[in-house]
């Protein structure tokens, strides 16, 4: 066999090996993807569609992943930036559902339920890149540094935008009394 032969097949073993790596990577992220989408973009179909485009896009470039020990980071890189983008056309739209306009909470006997309500409807009044950080602090749970290394973006950045996002929230989450 020649040598060419050999290397030939030895990057087509090399080549299935990482697509089998990457696979499973995937496999396991699944869950929390569609989670995050749908923190971000708080709605159903539109979490399916990001986190369904996120996997293809990170398909098309999984040569890029260098270190497989840092795929979430890679991937949650990636939907973030999915999400975003579908955040941006969503307000791009002209004709909206009725319930994006729909602030009000019903009222019920629990202040649980009511307190979650009124978090959701002031983050969607945020813009994609405060919601992102939002999100990405108090629901992934992810540091500021975290966060920072995810969007490539500078800490005082994050900081910044974090801030601003929950000065931004507050007046919708206060009680009027």
């Amino acid at each position: 066999m020649s040598r060419a032969a050999t290397d030939e097949r030895d990057a087509e073993r090399a080549t299935r090996a990482t697509d089998d790596v990457f696979a499973e990577l995937t496999r396991r992220q699944i869950d929390a993807a569609f989670r995050l989408a749908w923190a971000i973009l708080q709605d159903d179909v539109d979490a399916d569609d990001a986190t369904q485009d996120a996997f293809a896009l990170a398909w098309r470039n999984r040569r890029s992943l260098r270190d497989p020990e840092r795929f979430d980071a890679w991937f949650g890189r990636i939907l973030v930036n999915v999400c975003r983008e579908q955040l941006r056309r969503r307000g791009r739209q002209k004709v909206r559902p009725l319930a994006e306009f729909d602030d009000a909470a019903i009222p019920d006997s629990s202040g649980h339920l009511s307190s979650r309500d009124a978090i959701e409807v002031a983050i969607r009044h945020l813009d994609a890149d405060h919601r992102i950080v939002v999100v990405l602090r108090y629901w992934a749970d992810l540091p500021l540094e975290g966060i920072a290394d995810r969007l490539d973006l500078p800490l005082g950045t994050v900081k910044s935008r974090l801030h601003y996002a929950l000065r931004s929230m507050r007046p919708r989450l206060e009680d009027p009394r």
